[in-house]
């Protein structure tokens, strides 16, 4: 193995990397999840969730990641032979797809070109063609860590709206929450999945749901088998700080360390950080030379920018070369972009020295890799950088 000095440059879209604060609160001895000092961790963590969601309604909180929360929300709302509506924004959109259709769930799946997020002008076209009220709910990926695009949650919901229909809004923000303004009651959410490894800045291992009165009361009718994902048996204990089953008690701690955090910065800003970070690192890509894969301005993405690779010249190779030289991790191409995209995740507790860290190990491998560019985004990120803090 290479012996390697200093610490790794992790700019992977997630799991981001934990800030110390968090490990150190995390570095501790269970509890017993029956006594009185773990009722008093759970209230403070489920009421936190409730703060970073944005909700006065429940947050679940499942040991397990995104991709439990996304089966709990399944299995909790729909019903076998139900119809929904979701949209190809990428590759955790198709893969959200499959997990429906594995429940027996008809999905009616719009094309797209994963360039671009979901079209509110279609949703509500879609909608208001179903006059019956076929389809159930409408599965939207808010931030789509495969391509660095983000869709307008608050526009779908007035195209939902608009349409009168009564579909529910199920909404991922498994790499959004926390890094992105997100409101779950004010924009009309009825499920926001999520998962704890990127922007809420912990290890993964917890899966969150929050949940409306609306998409509770379709648990009531509806078909699905559910046990250990069933909200109802959750939200019992979780009345008072507890759970049903044995939590994972150190990532709440971690959990609670967190959200301090993040509220100790003011949630405002920290989206206006990741604005900022993200601003620069498109201002770079855009000196060099390349390309970034969101087309739509309105939908950069805060979290993560994937970049294009120039024709003939492959990803993964130029991953390598960052990896193999200067000891950073940067995201790869995932499905039919394999090899296609590097992604620089910006996410997390990244701060204007890191990013400026990660952007030189970028633009130092473009020049190791042989990467036909031109030299200069790491000055064009501090210029960027410097007139935000003018601003």
């Amino acid at each position: 193995m290479t012996s390697r000095t200093g610490r790794h440059f992790l700019h992977i879209p997630g799991p981001s990397p934990v800030p110390e604060r968090v490990l150190r609160a995390m570095d501790r001895q269970v509890i017993d999840h029956r006594g009185p000092e773990f009722g008093v961790l759970g209230r403070e963590v489920l009421e936190g969730c409730r703060t970073i969601f944005r909700t006065e309604g429940p947050v679940v909180i499942y040991p397990g990641s995104g991709t439990g929360a996304w089966e709990a929300t399944i299995v909790n709302t729909l019903s076998s032979g139900d119809r929904v509506l979701m949209f190809e924004t990428g590759h955790f959109a198709t893969l959200w797809r499959q997990m429906v259709a594995r429940w027996g769930i008809e999905v009616e799946f719009v094309p797209g070109d994963w360039r671009h997020g979901v079209d509110p002008a279609l949703v509500e076209a879609k909608l208001a063609e179903d006059r019956g009220h076929s389809f159930k709910a409408v599965m939207v990926v808010h931030n789509e860590t495969s391509t660095g695009v983000t869709s307008r949650i608050p526009a779908i919901r007035k195209a939902i709206d608009a349409a009168g229909h009564p579909a529910l809004l199920l909404v991922d923000t498994i790499s959004s929450l926390g890094s992105v303004d997100y409101r779950h009651d004010e924009w009309g959410v009825d499920v926001t999945v999520s998962g704890s490894q990127k922007g809420l800045m912990l290890p993964p291992g917890l899966g969150f749901t929050a949940i409306s009165d609306k998409a509770r009361a379709a648990g009531k009718s509806n078909n699905l088998p559910r046990s250990y994902w069933d909200w109802e048996e959750m939200l019992k204990p979780n009345a008072t700080g507890y759970f049903p089953y044995t939590p994972a008690t150190n990532l709440l701690y971690g959990l609670r360390e967190a959200v301090a955090m993040m509220l100790e910065e003011g949630l405002d800003n920290v989206f206006a950080r990741h604005q900022r970070l993200a601003a620069a690192t498109r201002a770079a890509v855009e000196a060099w030379g390349l390309e970034v894969l969101c087309q739509n301005p309105d939908e950069y993405s805060p979290v993560l920018t994937a970049v294009m690779m120039p024709e003939g010249k492959g990803a993964d190779a130029f991953r390598a070369v960052v990896l193999e030289k200067f000891d950073m991790s940067l995201g790869a191409g995932l499905s039919k972009l394999s090899d296609k995209i590097f992604r620089i995740g910006h996410l997390g507790e990244t701060n204007d020295l890191t990013l400026m860290g990660a952007l030189s190990g970028v633009e130092m491998g473009l020049a190791a890799a042989g990467v036909p560019h031109q030299r200069g985004g790491v000055l064009a990120a501090m210029a960027s950088l410097r007139a935000g803090l003018d601003g």
